[in-house]
């Protein structure tokens, strides 16, 4: 398809787009995928949305590493995802395209969703601005239940890789997003959407009233539905992501730097 490309980047494929008219200002996104591991040129919802804002986009595969720091064998025997992302996508595009934080944005779906929270809450000043649609927040629910039972997949044995990380689903709760929220040190910029009909959806709850109590600002729907957690509503919320993602990625070239 016209604008797609692959690359591999520290010895793992990565899907690159380059819209027919980059943004002026040089945006950039990085997406994390879900469990289902989907090529956004697969999507057409959200690549008829980088196209029309002028988006440039890398997108790695990391398999089922969950986006954590913690070595995930389907991954890479010595490196992390988080690692990954931040060590060698992040100098890719300062080298590829000249664009650097905060002109980056993170965008994920599902386990990247989650992940792409979890990773803004550890380097916010990496990471300002950053967009989850209907993040699994609490994962470790993934390895109590089981995937097939709790996300109504038919495939089984998708939270092995959680199983092998951590080992026990307390220690997967003490790793997962919302643990991260530091009071004093938080992405500027953060949204999350999740269906009502979502099975993540309480845990994106607890994240927005954890977020609120603490007093750190972030937009957020968790009322609309439209197919819960499916395609179907990640489709249907891209505009509203995309619009988000655009207007904070410009707030941030706005802004003053402190002194």
């Amino acid at each position: 398809m016209p604008g797609w490309s692959e690359v591999e980047l520290a010895g793992h494929g990565c899907s690159v787009f380059e819209p027919l008219e980059p943004s002026p200002h040089g945006y950039t996104l990085i997406y994390l995928h879900s469990v289902g591991l989907e090529d956004l040129r697969d999507c057409p919802g959200y690549a008829a949305q980088l196209q029309r804002r002028g988006l440039r986009m890398i997108a790695p595969r990391t398999g089922l590493s969950w986006w954590v720091d913690k070595v995930c064998d389907e991954f890479d025997p010595d490196v992390t995802a988080e690692r990954y992302v931040a060590d060698a996508v992040l100098p890719y595009i300062a080298e590829r395209w000249g664009v650097r934080p905060p002109g980056i944005g993170l965008l994920g779906v599902s386990m990247g969703g989650q992940g792409a929270l979890r990773l803004a809450y550890r380097k916010p000043s990496l990471f300002p601005v950053v967009a989850a649609v209907s993040p699994a927040v609490d994962f470790q629910n993934w390895m109590t239940y089981g995937a097939a039972a709790f996300s109504g997949e038919e495939q089984r044995g998708r939270e092995a890789s959680l199983w092998q990380m951590y080992g026990d689903p307390e220690r997967a709760r003490q790793d997962t997003a919302t643990l991260h929220v530091h009071p004093l040190n938080w992405p500027r910029n953060q949204m999350f959407v999740c269906d009502p009909d979502d099975p993540w959806h309480e845990s994106c709850d607890r994240l927005h009233m954890k977020l609120g109590s603490l007093g750190v600002p972030h937009e957020h729907d968790l009322e609309t539905r439209a197919g819960g957690h499916s395609w179907d509503y990640f489709d249907a919320m891209a505009p509203r992501v995309f619009d988000f993602l655009v207007e904070r990625l410009d707030a941030e070239r706005r802004r003053q730097p402190t002194p």
